[in-house]
């Protein structure tokens, strides 16, 4: 029996895959996103399963989904399903969706050249340029992110093989352990990807049982979901880099949207950066971000960053999937 059928734009932000879901998409019950995103967690997350997970996905898999807007102010409304769960936000996944979406008429904007998006984590804002004036083709995409704060700081935890380190925690529209260089971690270029893979959900867990991450305007986004290791740049432009560990099994192609956002907010804290600075951030493979703080702001008791993040994505192919019960994995598996 048919479960369901989508059809898909697949795409991928600076290396990292977004699959924007078309069609066969669920209504959604909720005001808000995140009330929405509610509901899709409770009702409708084997269509995140069966779409991200193997076989019709791999353990990197992010995509999204457009719902009309849920605010008069908004062109549209967004939902990020990925292999790690459905997000609050997703950086490299708005960049990709926006891409995909204004390329294939999916989004009408209001005023062209922008557009105001509900998101489970807010509203943000996005500017977007186009290719020599084709509005079939965008060149890139600045998101206008939510408030990024530095929740905790200095954070000791032991790793296996490698000791104790520590670890500050930002957010950035999901809640990041940043682990810099230190006695016990000297860089990114010190660690195989195999070793990040292995490390990063241990230290996830370890900091969620010893660590309360709840957002101050919104109880549902908490914990952290994402590890991000940073190390010295391999670019000229780069300011730093960073590989995002996320999900069981992944680490993100992209230099991360929200992973960006949260280590800006982390070095604002530390007074590394302040407003109208830029944060050039690279990625595990040497793509690029633009970050920029846009101004200095407040999230409850926190002081809190403005940030903004630019990129590119390309579009790659179409793809019709279906999902049949008789299948035994019609809802995906993840090989760990």
């Amino acid at each position: 029996m048919r479960k369901g059928t989508f059809f898909c734009i697949d795409a991928h932000t600076c290396g990292n895959p977004v699959r924007l879901i078309t069609s066969g998409i669920p209504p959604l019950k909720g005001k808000t996103m995140s009330e929405k995103r509610q509901d899709f967690m409770q009702h409708h997350d084997w269509i995140r399963q069966a779409l991200m997970f193997e076989p019709r996905g791999h353990s990197i898999m992010s995509g999204a989904m457009v719902y009309p807007p849920c605010t008069e102010a908004a062109d549209a409304a967004i939902l990020f399903v990925e292999t790690s769960g459905c997000l609050p936000m997703c950086g490299h996944g708005t960049i990709g969706t926006v891409t995909a979406a204004l390329e294939y008429g999916i989004i009408q904007p209001k005023t062209p050249g922008q557009l105001i998006l509900d998101v489970p984590a807010g509203q943000i804002r996005v500017e977007y340029q186009q290719v020599d004036n084709d509005v079939n083709k965008i060149q890139s995409v600045r998101i206008f992110n939510v408030p990024a704060y530095l929740a905790h700081t200095e954070i000791p935890i032991t790793c296996p093989e490698l000791g104790e380190l520590v670890v500050d925690i930002a957010y950035g529209g999901n809640y990041y352990a940043i682990i810099d260089p230190q006695p016990n971690y000297s860089g990114l270029a010190s660690l195989a990807v195999d070793k990040l893979l292995y490390y990063s959900p241990l230290i996830r867990q370890q900091l969620n049982e010893t660590v309360e991450c709840m957002h101050p305007l919104d109880s549902t986004v908490k914990g952290v979901s994402h590890v991000l290791w940073t190390g010295k740049p391999t670019q000229p432009k780069a300011t730093a880099r960073n590989a995002v560990f996320y999900g069981d099994r992944a680490i993100d192609r992209s230099p991360c949207g929200t992973g960006t956002s949260a280590r800006m907010a982390q070095w604002a804290a530390k007074g590394k950066l302040t407003a109208g600075d830029s944060f050039i951030h690279e990625s595990i493979i040497g793509s690029l971000f633009e970050g920029r703080v846009e101004a200095i702001t407040e999230v409850g008791n926190y002081t809190a960053i403005l940030p903004s993040i630019q990129g590119w994505a390309k579009v790659y192919g179409h793809n019709t999937i279906w999902v049949d019960t008789d299948d035994p994995y019609c809802l995906g598996f993840e090989v760990k």
